[in-house]
């Protein structure tokens, strides 16, 4: 312990912050890359127009009969989840986590992704929601607008500097994970099923 009290009169050292923020590439390689790195996670990605972004929605969300949606959700989003008779639940108020587990699929936005590792930031924003209802259900999709796709992590994190204190969610593919006997074990850590809607405008 007197070591450790000790350790306080020592000055702080400046950290370096001068982090490469430049990624190499086109926008399209940018954008292709982050779709490589997406379906090498067993990830689905379309590509879309904005025009055609509920027929998306609608396509992945085939064969599934319910879905959460946070409150600030687009409405024509939320009506394209609806068709086929699919029950949509608002998360307003929050659903309980016996409501969240019986519930098929959600579809959020995000805030920015990141090419170089595939990765996707939610920042709990009203059309994001709060974390639970990414985690619970099986079936995440996911509408992450093209420009807000950075090349590296420092740019991106820059971008979520910007409201430093919303709660984020990083999801780097379905959730899965092999720390038992090198057994692939999908679904433990949030959802088994990730699909993608990339807009480009």
């Amino acid at each position: 312990m007197d070591r450790i009290r000790a350790a306080g009169d020592i000055p702080a050292h400046e950290v370096p912050r001068d982090y490469h923020m430049d990624g190499a590439g086109s926008r399209e390689e940018i954008l292709h890359e982050m779709v490589v790195a997406l379906e090498d996670y067993t990830a689905i990605v379309t590509r879309v127009a904005p025009d055609g972004i509920e027929e998306a929605i609608d396509a992945m969300l085939e064969g599934l009969t319910s879905v959460v949606v946070p409150p600030g959700l687009e409405q024509s989003w939320k009506d394209a989840a609806a068709r086929r008779g699919r029950d949509v639940r608002v998360d307003a108020p929050p659903l309980s986590k016996d409501e969240l587990d019986s519930t098929d699929a959600v579809v959020t936005a995000s805030r920015v992704g990141v090419s170089l590792s595939g990765t996707i930031m939610l920042d709990g924003e009203p059309d994001q929601g709060r974390r639970a209802i990414s985690l619970v259900p099986d079936t995440h999709i996911v509408v992450l607008e093209a420009d807000a796709i950075k090349a590296t992590l420092p740019e991106a994190v820059k971008v979520l500097e910007e409201n430093p204190l919303r709660p984020t969610t990083w999801i780097a593919g379905p959730s899965a994970t092999s720390d038992i006997e090198l057994v692939r074990v999908d679904g433990v850590h949030g959802p088994r099923n990730l699909s993608v809607i990339i807009v480009e405008r």
